[in-house]
């Protein structure tokens, strides 16, 4: 029966420790989201559209992402290099001090990725493509955007994979021709 007792006791324990992490983690979570949206409302009072660095960083991105549809490693590379410069040259003056440290971080991470695309085989692309993705995605929560853009996703792919389109149609970057329409639109994020 003591045994019993302790088990017990010890099983509650961890339950409430568990629920109070989960509540903290969510807490987090959506703290981490209304910084974003607070952040991206400031991008917009400060600059009234979405900037030349901005739109260009998300030109290349849809570049990449065109030619992984295609299954073409070559385009995708050269994406990728035109990427990491767009990225290197990217203007921060108009954001805040907190927008431009947020976009640092981001920016160091995007320029890894788009240099990793721009010099493996299609497989690793399409890995790093991923990351890139969700980079872009917390990029535009801070810049906007004036065109329409569209969060797909992927169940398959990766334990399930989004990736940003400018049009509705599924061309599922992940597979390629081997199964162009495999997902579905998420949310529009504009």
């Amino acid at each position: 029966m003591t045994n019993l007792k302790i088990i017990a006791t010890v099983a509650t324990v961890f339950i409430v420790s568990f629920t109070a992490f989960s509540c903290n983690e969510n807490k987090s979570s959506k703290e981490t989201t209304m910084d974003h949206t607070m952040m991206k409302s400031s991008a917009a009072a400060t600059n009234g559209t979405q900037s030349a660095s901005a739109k260009q960083v998300l030109a290349d991105y849809m570049s990449i992402k065109d030619a992984l549809v295609a299954t073409n490693k070559e385009d995708a590379a050269k994406a990728g290099i035109a990427m990491g410069t767009a990225l290197n040259s990217f203007d921060m003056s108009t954001y805040t001090e907190q927008q431009q440290k947020t976009l640092r971080d981001i920016i160091v991470d995007a320029k890894e990725h788009a240099e990793h695309i721009s010099m493996s085989e299609i497989d690793h692309q399409r890995e790093h493509f991923k990351a890139l993705s969700k980079d872009v995605t917390d990029m535009i929560a801070i810049t906007g955007a004036e065109a329409k853009v569209y969060q797909m996703s992927c169940p398959m792919y990766d334990g399930g994979s989004n990736w940003l389109s400018s049009s509705r149609e599924v061309r599922n970057p992940y597979y390629g021709d081997k199964m162009i329409d495999c997902g579905k639109m998420e949310k529009e994020l504009n």
